[in-house]
């Protein structure tokens, strides 16, 4: 089974916020750390704190294109445009666009149409569009859906940030699965660790696990890491999908683990 990480940030200069490692994730520690967990290859979603993350990515891409596609960024100010989203998908590597929008000023942003002009551009590409948002503006999520039927979207981390622990967690749960009604929405079950309340096998997620898979299909859930935020090893994250959960085997396997997000993104 060939194993796609979802999500990984690599940089290269300082600045990282305090839940994650304070130190560069450089590619060459990435490529030693996955051969150590047995992971075959990693989207690359730039560090938003590094402004040079970007040009980083293709670097990354262009070494190691078999180790690392990227789904970058760009600033989403009032001088952002359809060049933006030419300049960041003519750098090599780039399979789609991944942008940070968890904070409650968003949701004004997402409510107002001020971001229609980026899903009209992702549409009439057929892009793939990562998004990290905060539960509460979940509800807005399905009607840019269904208004761009060929923007493949990602949610990342079950929209659970960083610092939540279960149950609170999970309390938005129900609108996340909600959104599976949408063909063109997809979840990213990368970083589930931190919301764990046990030790490794973190038991206490596996209800969200097996609730999120249901409802959106293998197909449609992305197995990943965001390894720099996590307290385990990498070969933990990668094992407590692959022997941890009886429920998840075969083929829905492979796709949880990577070949959904292959085809999702179109890594070939």
């Amino acid at each position: 089974m060939k194993i796609t990480d979802a999500q990984i940030h690599l940089w290269s200069g300082a600045g990282a916020p305090p839940h994650h490692i304070r130190a560069p994730f450089t590619i060459e520690r990435a490529l030693s750390a996955m051969d150590e967990a047995g992971i075959g290859r990693a989207v690359n979603c730039p560090a938003v704190w590094d402004p040079v993350a970007n040009e980083y990515a293709e670097q990354a891409a262009i070494a190691h294109p078999d180790r690392f596609a990227t789904m970058g960024w760009f600033s989403l100010d009032s001088s952002s445009g359809p060049s933006a989203v030419d300049a960041a998908m003519s750098r090599t590597g780039a399979l789609g666009l991944r942008f940070l929008l968890y904070a409650a000023e968003a949701g004004p942003i997402l409510a107002s149409g001020a971001l229609d002009w980026l899903w009209s551009e992702v549409n009439d590409r057929n892009l793939p569009v990562a998004l990290m948002v905060l539960p509460e503006h979940l509800p807005l999520i399905g009607p840019i859906a269904t208004r761009h039927p060929q923007m493949r979207l990602l949610l990342d981390h079950l929209a659970i940030g960083p610092f939540d622990k279960l149950p609170q967690a999970a309390g938005h749960l129900d609108a996340l699965l909600s959104l599976a009604e949408h063909p063109n929405v997809a979840v990213k079950a990368t970083g589930t660790p931190s919301m764990a309340t046990d030790d490794y096998p973190f038991g206490s997620v596996q209800g969200v696990l097996r609730r999120t898979v249901d409802a959106f299909g293998p197909e449609r859930t992305f197995w990943g890491s965001d390894i720099t935020r996590m307290s385990c090893t990498w070969r933990q994250c990668v094992t407590m999908f692959t022997e941890e959960l009886p429920w998840l085997k075969g083929h829905d396997l492979e796709l949880v683990m990577g070949n959904g997000i292959s085809d999702w993104i179109g890594w070939t």
